[in-house]
């Protein structure tokens, strides 16, 4: 019984340290790759600033393009949950007695998800035009900075 329990953990042992030699090996992989890195990049920044410019367009581009479809993911979400309240709601209608309690209550209940869902995809463009306005602005000060 002893000998099972000290092979048991004498196991859980050399799985531990052969992760650790492993997770270790692949840290001083990673790191040499770092040494051997090409720096030619490195000796003229110049070269790096004139392709800025045309960095940033792509960079305000990308971010209007992005903004566009992040609405209208938002805008479908909005209505697939707004669908889904109205299908409910009418499930519950066939289901019970016309001008039941429960009927009201989920005819209520879809007004307020199709409610809330318009506020929510409101609240959540109007965050993405923050963010887009953001992001637009940091490009044309960054643009302006390596432009004088």
């Amino acid at each position: 019984m002893k000998s099972n329990y000290v092979a048991k953990q004498l196991s859980t042992v050399k799985r531990w340290m052969a992760t650790a030699l492993f997770c270790m090996l692949a840290i001083a992989f990673v790191w040499q790759g770092a040494f051997f890195s090409n720096t030619s990049a490195l000796a003229d920044p110049a070269a790096t600033l004139v392709a800025s410019s045309d960095a940033g367009d792509r960079a305000q581009y990308k971010a209007s393009r992005d903004a566009g479809q992040t609405k209208n993911f938002i805008d479908d979400t909005a209505d697939k949950v707004k669908d889904a309240a109205k299908s409910n709601a009418s499930k519950v209608d066939q289901a019970t007695d016309n001008g039941s309690f429960i009927e009201r209550k989920a005819k209520k209940d879809a007004a307020t998800i199709q409610k809330r869902a318009n506020e929510d995809a409101s609240r959540t463009k109007e965050a993405v035009d923050n963010t887009k306005n953001v992001v637009e602005r940091t490009v044309d000060n960054i643009k302006d900075a390596f432009g004088k």
